[in-house]
């Protein structure tokens, strides 16, 4: 970890600015993430839970589009007292009834311990199961899933030391492989990781960054690869530019097998590429910088008071059409002059040698008062591309949120109406002794639509008085657009669910899979850090 004084200091600002700072709405003000973090640190121990209370499952319908709950107990009924946000959705692309989501678990909103839920669907999304926890009262945060082209489903799971671990499922999610001891997938906070699904000699790689608070304590903006499917990673490697390194964004790897690593540095975007990472037998090397204008910056706080309002995500076309290795970038930033944000995208043509002015996705008139935070895009495989959002424009108060749908089809040229695809959250509920609903939201593509893992307070929580976080599946498309009710009215969920007294439900029994599953590390030398400010950890 980095210096035990520097780390002190920066949580003691943190903290005093949190408490002491508020903006117009009543907000926690807005801060630069790359500046301000607080760390994903064990700071609860787990929590006792004597008992379980329940309550229907929640399934929220808003037009066309209907959001099913997802972290539910062994009887699909939710529980009441827990908390869950900060999701990513794994689809097989062999069979698009098969679907996993990860997420941040915390047993009891009364703590800030987490350890990595998920839940599995067999039907499309519509029942989900939520076996348990990956490692039972184990520090986990910062999920992140992913699917191969045959159907293999990969999770990422952060620990406390900002060392990791990849877990494996052959069977849709329903059970999963540590696939090495603990913490000794390298990595660190925040990582995000991609696979080589080309058929070049990088198939099967996985390649993984973070944000400079790494298990290897440099401080350096880092990048590792596995060749043997997540089992070991090679040395880490400092990603370009120096002292301005991309973070907070994902990756992506297009038709040839070059890499493409997107993120903000201290001062611009950028959209870095490998092109030898794919050969197994180099040491992977970075030869193109771009700088990227996104229209404004990443922010953290404001309608999500200890988290960031949004992450760079880069997706590559790989649809073998005239858009086919387009390179595309999406994020909610924050404009000049603003303190709220805007969903802006920008899109290379030229393998990310240039990228476009940025464009504005969500269509609302300009309104400083209004968010559009936690913006996330995928590629289809024929090219489409689907983002969705949390949005306020419906909001009398500025801050309950909907999330937001829009598509396109000409590579990002234009956009199509947004349209609202959930009914209205509060997002200031539910906060499991941490002011926030996680750091972001993820959606998948296939042919026809968009599978979507999203945080809100639709269920009531009777014990508290208010709404509690919890992980909704939804699946959007473009015949949903018109098809829905003109969102001008902050809707309600069609039922409040009321409590009611069950035995005991332990949500981390080990599951017993219902369909048939598919068919030492390296040490890693320590590099020498670079001059660059010391980042702070983030929550």
């Amino acid at each position: 970890m980095t210096c035990l004084k520097t780390v002190t200091a920066i949580l003691l600002i943190g903290l005093a600015f949190s408490g002491a700072v508020c903006n117009a709405f009543g907000q926690a003000a807005i801060w630069n993430p790359h500046t301000r973090k607080q760390q994903e640190k064990y700071d609860n121990s787990p929590a006792y839970i004597y008992r379980l209370e329940t309550s229907p499952r929640m399934i929220s319908p808003y037009g066309v589009f209907i959001s099913y709950q997802v972290n539910v107990d062994a009887n699909g009924m939710n529980i009441i007292g827990d908390a869950a946000n900060e999701c990513t959705i794994s689809v097989d692309p062999t069979n698009g009834n098969h679907m996993a989501i990860g997420w941040r678990q915390f047993n009891s909103v009364t703590s800030n311990f987490r350890q990595g839920g998920y839940g599995y669907t067999t039907d499309g999304g519509i029942h989900w199961t939520f076996p348990g926890v990956l490692e039972n009262n184990v520090f986990r945060s910062d999920p992140v899933t992913n699917s191969d082209e045959t159907g293999t489903f990969f999770y990422l799971s952060l620990l406390q030391t900002f060392c990791e671990n990849m877990y494996r499922s052959t069977n849709g999610g329903q059970s999963w492989t540590e696939l090495q001891a603990d913490g000794l997938a390298g990595g660190g906070d925040k990582q995000w990781f991609t696979i080589d699904k080309t058929n070049g000699p990088g198939h099967g790689f996985q390649y993984q960054s973070s944000d400079g608070i790494d298990c290897d304590n440099s401080g350096v903006v880092e990048f590792q690869r596995s060749t043997d499917g997540g089992v070991t990673w090679q040395a880490p490697i400092a990603i370009p530019p120096l002292n301005d390194s991309p973070t907070d964004g994902t990756l992506d790897v297009d038709t040839n097998g070059n890499l493409f690593v997107g993120g903000e540095g201290f001062s611009a975007f950028y959209c870095v590429r490998s092109s030898n990472a794919q050969f197994g037998g180099q040491t992977p090397t970075f030869d193109q910088v771009t700088t990227v204008n996104m229209g404004g910056e990443l922010s953290g706080g404001g309608i999500n008071p200890a988290g960031l309002d949004g992450m760079l995500f880069l997706a590559i076309d790989r649809s073998g059409g005239p858009t086919n290795n387009n390179i595309y970038m999406l994020a909610s930033v924050v404009p000049p002059g603003r303190s709220t944000t805007d969903v802006m995208f920008v899109r290379s043509t030229d393998g990310g040698l240039t990228f476009s002015a940025p464009v504005r996705v969500n269509d609302d008139p300009v309104n400083p008062s209004k968010w559009h935070w936690f913006g996330t895009f995928s590629v289809a495989p024929n090219g489409r591309l689907d983002a969705v959002w949390h949005d306020t424009r419906n909001a009398a108060n500025n801050t309950d949120s909907q999330l937001f749908y829009s598509y396109s089809t000409d590579a990002g040229v234009t956009w199509a109406p947004n349209v609202a695809v959930s009914v209205a959250f509060n997002p200031f509920e539910g906060y499991p002794n941490q002011s926030k609903i996680g750091d972001y939201i993820t959606i998948v593509s296939d042919a026809t639509g968009g599978n979507v893992a999203y945080a809100a307070t639709f269920n009531f929580n009777p014990n508290r008085g208010q709404h509690e976080e919890d992980v909704y599946y939804v699946r959007v498309f473009p015949g949903g657009i018109g098809a829905t009710p003109t969102p001008t009215a902050t809707p309600t969920p069609t039922a409040t669910p009321t409590a009611t007294a069950t035995p005991t439900v332990t949500p981390t029994a080990t599951p017993t899979p219902t369909s048939t599953p598919r068919p030492t590390p390296t040490p890693r030398p320590m590099p020498t850090p670079r001059p660059r400010p010391t980042p702070a950890p983030r929550p």
